[in-house]
């Protein structure tokens, strides 16, 4: 990243950033969006009276191409991504795409809003790098320590293009009513200390077994369940065999486990196919009921066909 003291912002999550951006010039009326996303995001935006509009998703991410093809979007200044690994379909942004996005930003002078989701885990090789480093000027990054740390916490950061530095602490007003700054002080410590930096590594650790364990007990258990995204985030996305995500989510209710299908994340405008499938946390259960919870998902999932 590209940056300096002075456009940084602290605020408490990505969600609070959002409320922040609809107070100033920066979402006018309409903004694109991921066609599978939070749905709390998007109902945040709607309640702010920015209508969204979804831009599919495929293997290398948002279809960023389409920002400046689709008449439909011809009128969007601001893109809403998450470059790193996408939720929930656990992909990171491909580099061309990146490029297309800052070049359409630069184009029509529009605003890319980088959520750095999950950016801090990837397993299979060191972290992307982020989109706000090919143009500070375009691109408003947002990260939190709500994975790394804990959403409890309610601490996250902007880093500001220079045309917000004015407009996003206006809208936040003079006196903080969101981020405790006692809070902000021990986390200052804890950066400062290399405490941080440990921390992330050993969860990074923790989390990689995790996927791997879950990876391998279906690679034994239920073979012709496809574990899609890159090795990396807090979660994975299994794929199922068509017709089969609400049985697969209802299985797994009656088992003890809280699981969503993609279908739940999907865009109420989203064209294109919908694909069924499980969207999996595996940071969740305690070490002690790990192995339990993974033996209750395995049973939850659809039986593969019978061989001939």
């Amino acid at each position: 990243m590209r940056t300096a003291p002075d456009r940084i912002v602290i605020c408490s999550g990505f969600a609070h950033a959002l409320r922040l951006l609809s107070g100033t010039r920066a979402l006018r009326h309409q903004a694109a969006v991921e066609a599978y996303g939070l749905d709390f995001h998007r109902s945040l935006l709607a309640a702010a009276g920015i209508r969204t509009v979804p831009l599919p998703l495929d293997e290398d991410g948002a279809r960023t191409e389409e920002l400046a093809a689709r008449r439909d979007l011809r009128g969007v200044r601001t893109v809403l991504l998450t470059p790193a690994h996408q939720f929930p379909t656990g992909g990171p942004l491909h580099p061309e795409r990146r490029a297309t996005a800052v070049a359409w930003a630069r184009a029509s002078g529009g605003l890319i809003v980088e959520d750095d989701y999950d950016g801090e885990f990837r397993y299979d090789r060191r972290p992307v790098g982020a989109v706000q480093g090919l143009d500070p000027d375009r691109v408003l990054y947002a990260g939190s320590v709500s994975k790394s740390l804990s959403p409890a916490l309610r601490l996250g950061w902007m880093v500001l293009p220079d045309a917000l530095v004015d407009q996003v602490p206006a809208a936040k007003g003079e006196r903080e009513g969101w981020a405790s700054a006692l809070d902000q002080l021990t986390l200052a410590d804890f950066l400062e200390s290399g405490g941080y930096d440990r921390h992330v590594r050993l969860m990074r650790q923790r989390y990689r077994r995790r996927r791997d364990q879950l990876v391998a007990a279906l690679a034994e258990r239920a073979p012709h369940i496809r574990v899609s995204g890159i090795a990396g985030g807090l979660h994975a996305v299994l794929t199922l065999p068509p017709g089969t995500e609400r049985s697969a989510v209802r299985a797994a209710a009656s088992r003890g486990l809280a699981l969503d299908g993609p279908a739940g994340y999907r865009h109420p405008d989203a064209t294109g196919p919908a694909h069924d499938g499980l969207v999996v946390g595996y940071a969740t259960p305690p070490d002690h009921a790990f192995a339990k919870a993974l033996d209750a998902l395995c049973r939850a999932l659809p039986p593969g066909e019978n061989p001939r």
